[in-house]
């Protein structure tokens, strides 16, 4: 397979780009002529490739094109400070949050690897680096027995985290493009419908 060649704005850290990458076949899929002509409010042609790319380009680089990639179900608060109950309904309830991992699109490819790729949102970002923060090390650090090296290694793992979680970006069919007519994005993976 040949090796994926990402825009700028997918790097670690990089800022969100005015304009996502598309790449098109020069035949262009029936799919996304209907799924463009179904979420386009304005009325436009779509008549060669180089007007779906326009549109294509246009509708994913506006800041309202977010997709939802994952829900987490993750605990609000490290493990000695869960609240213990004997119904595990509420149990779950204050102790665990809900986290939505969001994202854009950085780059579609309909020529060399049918991929879409996804970066994740400051939000999302921000979020799940709480989460390592303020949960995650501190369980690490309480599950594991003490030596002189132990807070370094935890903040070093923190830091590789952050590192990790900013350069992430999510790869998946060109499919995902497809909007189905309740105008919810859906990621498909070929044949699983």
């Amino acid at each position: 397979m040949p090796p994926q060649l990402l825009p700028a704005s997918a790097a670690a850290f990089a800022p969100r780009a005015s304009s996502v990458n598309v790449v098109l076949s020069s035949r262009v899929e029936p799919w996304l002529t209907a799924t463009l002509k179904r979420v386009n409010r304005v009325k436009r042609p779509l008549n060669s490739v180089a007007q779906h790319q326009r549109c294509l380009t246009e509708t994913l680089s506006s800041p309202t094109a977010i997709w939802t990639l994952t829900s987490l179900m993750l605990p609000k608060a490290p493990e000695s400070e869960l609240r213990k109950d004997s119904n595990p309904l509420v149990e779950a309830l204050f102790n665990y949050q809900l986290i939505h991992i969001e994202a854009y699109i950085v780059h579609v490819d309909m020529v060399l690897r049918n991929e879409v790729a996804f970066k994740l949102t400051p939000d999302s970002i921000e979020s799940l680096i709480e989460y390592h923060k303020d949960v995650h090390c501190v369980d690490i650090s309480a599950n594991t027995y003490n030596w002189s090296e132990k807070e370094v290694q935890v903040k070093k793992l923190h830091e590789e985290f952050i590192q990790a979680i900013n350069k992430f970006v999510f790869g998946t069919h060109v499919s995902a493009l497809f909007l189905p007519t309740f105008r919810i994005g859906i990621i498909l993976r070929a044949g699983n419908r």
